[in-house]
């Protein structure tokens, strides 16, 4: 049936909701920076006590909030204070499940200009990051702490999220001994350390990034280690179950296979390869993971992958896929393969 014109004006203004959604990414950026929701923490404020607890300019500020509060975050009471809501408090510093700084992250510039170039790199077939840094991400990344600081803080924040799901969906056997390859901070292994007392742990990733880890807690004294290096050259060996948590996502095919590699060539006989990712979904419904798949194409020059290219990259570097463990997060899917 033909659309009406009734039917296409609704379509051109929904369009255009589309269309102006950085504005909103925009306003949870800076609401984030600014702290908002923290100074909300013990009740409601007017836009002037914001605006001169957080630097910003008074009216303004209950502009952004009023926009804000379109998506139920925050909220307007009749005598013109805005209020937390249940969104609104996960933009909260140090809450369960805090957003901020993951927010930080995904607002930074590093993030913004790729993606406001992102007709160029559909064009070209791969990100223009570099052309723009004049570096690939992780290679700029490393000369920059300041950026690097916020980077480790978001993705930390995201794995937060679920470190718990994955620690308690795989069934770690007893005694295993784990290797979290590109680990970041080590979120996933502290979790998992928590969970299954008899496990010990080795987190894998740049010493720079070794230096902020989160071990360093009394219930996994004693089963943890740290050590440095580079998963496109090596892992280290003596492991039973290796991880690679939102590792692949982050590569390009080719890339994607030199990491399979090397984890491959460093694990024992027997030892299994625990690939935690999105799996993306056929069809045409929405998915958070078709979502992140375009920033990982525009910043990254990584993908989200299909089941069945999962299938293709682990084989092509000498595993087979024995089970897909899901989660309640649609994001976070837990892959085990064996070497063949």
């Amino acid at each position: 049936m033909a659309a009406t014109e009734s039917d296409r004006t609704e379509l051109a203004a929904e369009l255009t909701v589309h269309m102006t959604g950085f504005l909103y990414s925009a306003s949870l950026y800076t609401a984030a920076e600014a702290k908002i929701a923290d100074h909300l923490a013990d009740g409601p404020r007017t836009p002037a006590e914001l605006g001169e607890l957080s630097g910003l300019h008074g009216p303004y500020v209950r502009r952004l909030l009023r926009y804000l509060a379109t998506r139920e975050v925050f909220r307007e009471d009749e005598e013109g204070r805005f209020h937390l809501t249940p969104m609104a408090e996960l933009l909260r510093t140090g809450v369960p499940n805090s957003v901020r700084d993951s927010f930080l992250m995904l607002g930074n510039e590093l993030f913004w200009k790729p993606i406001g170039k992102l007709n160029e790199t559909v064009r070209k077939g791969s990100t223009i990051f570099d052309e723009l840094y004049g570096a690939p991400f992780f290679e700029w990344l490393g000369s920059h702490p300041e950026e690097a600081t916020i980077f480790n803080a978001g993705t930390a924040a995201f794995s937060g999220q679920f470190t718990d799901l994955v620690a308690d969906t795989y069934p770690f056997p007893e005694g295993a001994r784990v290797v979290d390859v590109g680990g970041g901070r080590g979120g996933l292994l502290l979790s998992v350390l928590s969970k299954h007392p008899t496990v010990t742990g080795t987190l894998y990733d740049q010493e720079s990034v070794l230096r902020e880890n989160l071990l360093d807690e009394p219930q996994v004294a004693g089963r943890w280690k740290t050590e440095p290096g580079n998963f496109f050259e090596s892992v280290p060996g003596g492991g039973d179950i290796y991880i690679l948590k939102s590792i692949l996502h982050d590569w390009s095919d080719e890339n994607g296979l030199r990491i399979l590699k090397a984890t491959r060539e460093g694990m024992p006989k027997g030892a299994k390869l625990l690939v935690v990712d999105a799996v993306i979904p056929e069809g045409n419904d929405p998915h958070v993971s078709k979502t992140i798949d375009m920033m990982m194409m525009t910043v990254f020059n990584g993908k989200e992958r299909t089941l069945p290219e999962f299938k293709e990259i682990l084989g092509a570097a000498g595993f087979t896929v024995t089970k897909v463990l899901e989660t309640v997060d649609p994001v976070v899917s837990v892959i085990e393969a064996i070497a063949d």
